[in-house]
């Protein structure tokens, strides 16, 4: 593996570290507060990627007659 590539790689211990150190911070009951928060998060981000696909599709559709208003 490339020397540059290498400290990239996370292992177990690594893992677990951070996960004792996010329990340290956060405690247990704020976690899945900020669980729930970043799934909206993820969730409205999804929306806006369809809404913006959908967008795309229609404009492409579109007959070149109605493009042109």
């Amino acid at each position: 593996m490339s020397a540059l590539v290498y400290p990239l790689v996370i292992g177990t211990w690594e893992i677990v570290a951070l996960v004792l150190v996010v329990l340290l911070l956060f405690g247990g009951k704020k976690i899945p507060e900020l669980m729930k928060g970043m799934g909206k998060g993820v969730k409205s981000f999804k929306e806006g990627m369809k809404e913006v696909e959908n967008e795309i599709k229609e404009d492409v559709e579109k007959p070149e007659t109605e493009k042109k208003d």
